[in-house]
């Protein structure tokens, strides 16, 4: 059986609308205009599906993902970095949109675990203090 397609496979428009539904089991159709889910994952082709599958099979865990699909890791992560950009978002960008914090000095960090341990402020003040 073959997979929806989400272009016209004549003149490649993405204004594909589907008109018919039949249940295999129970052999009960269904008949109307009906357009393909329109989500990110709409944007992936049958590939990009497989490797998205795979990535969750493996937890993201990039190494794991080196074994399963017998690439390299620059490999997948150049794979990664497409998949992001097919389904509209930008790789790295909410990382760059925060501010860097200036890492503290060191007598600024003692004072810190000072006030800590004297109960002038709690351990999540201490922890937003401390940038973690």
């Amino acid at each position: 059986m073959n997979n929806l397609t989400r272009r016209c496979p004549i003149c490649g428009s993405s204004e594909v609308i589907v008109t018919r539904f039949r249940c295999g089991a129970c052999d009960v159709s269904v008949q109307g205009g009906f357009v393909p889910e329109r989500g990110a994952f709409a944007a992936l082709n049958a590939e990009q599906m497989r490797f998205v599958e795979v990535f969750v099979k493996c937890e993201g865990r990039l190494n794991r993902m080196e074994a399963e699909l017998d690439m390299s890791y620059p490999t997948i992560r150049a794979r990664l970095t497409e998949i992001i950009r097919c389904m509209g978002y930008e790789p790295g960008r909410e990382e760059q949109e925060q501010p860097r914090r200036r890492a503290l000095s060191e007598s600024e960090r003692r004072r810190v675990l000072d006030d800590l341990e004297a109960g002038r402020i709690t351990p999540d003040q201490a922890m937003q203090q401390l940038g973690g």
